[in-house]
C-alpha cells in the first residue's frame, strides 16, 4: 500500500505543476482571442438590458450557466436520490437493517440501489436546473 501513495503522491504534484503551467498559457491565448474580438462583441444591448450572460446558439440566445443554481439543484437531486434508495431499500431488502450480518448478494444489491438512485437523482437535478435556465431566459427575452 505505501507503494501506491509514493506513486499517488508524485502523480498529484506533477498534475499540480501541469495545471499550473496550463493556467498561465491559458490565460494569454484567452487575452489573445479577446484583444482580436470586434467591439460589437464585447458591448452587446441585449446583454445589457435582460442582466442575464446570454450566448449564442444557432440564432437562439441562452442563458449561460448559474453555477449557483446549477450547485443547488443537484444537491438536492443527490439528496433525494439518496432518500429514495434508502426507501427501496427498505422496502426490498429488510434483511439488511435485520441483521449486522448481511450476505454478500444483499450488501451488493443495496450498493447498487444507492449509486443508480443517487446518480438518476443528481442527473434530474442538473435537467430541472437546465429547465429553470431556459425558462428565465425566455422571460427575458
Amino acid at each position: 500500500m505505501e507503494e501506491l501513495m509514493i506513486v499517488a503522491n508524485v502523480a498529484i504534484v506533477f498534475g499540480v505543476i501541469y495545471k499550473l503551467f496550463e493556467l498561465f498559457v491559458g490565460r494569454k491565448e484567452r487575452m489573445m482571442l479577446i484583444e482580436k474580438l470586434p467591439v460589437e462583441a464585447l458591448t452587446d444591448e441585449k446583454q445589457k438590458n435582460t442582466g442575464l450572460s446570454l450566448f449564442n446558439l444557432g440564432g437562439n440566445m441562452f442563458p449561460m450557466s448559474s453555477s449557483s443554481l446549477r450547485l443547488g439543484c443537484l444537491l438536492i437531486g443527490l439528496g433525494l436520490g439518496l432518500l429514495t434508495g434508502y426507501c427501496i431499500i427498505l422496502n426490498s431488502q429488510p434483511e439488511y437493517f435485520a441483521s449486522d450480518m448481511a450476505s454478500r448478494p444483499v450488501r451488493e444489491t443495496v450498493s447498487i440501489i444507492y449509486g443508480a438512485s443517487v446518480l438518476l437523482g443528481g442527473g434530474i437535478g442538473l435537467i430541472v436546473a437546465f429547465v429553470i435556465e431556459i425558462m428565465r431566459a425566455s422571460r427575458h427575452k
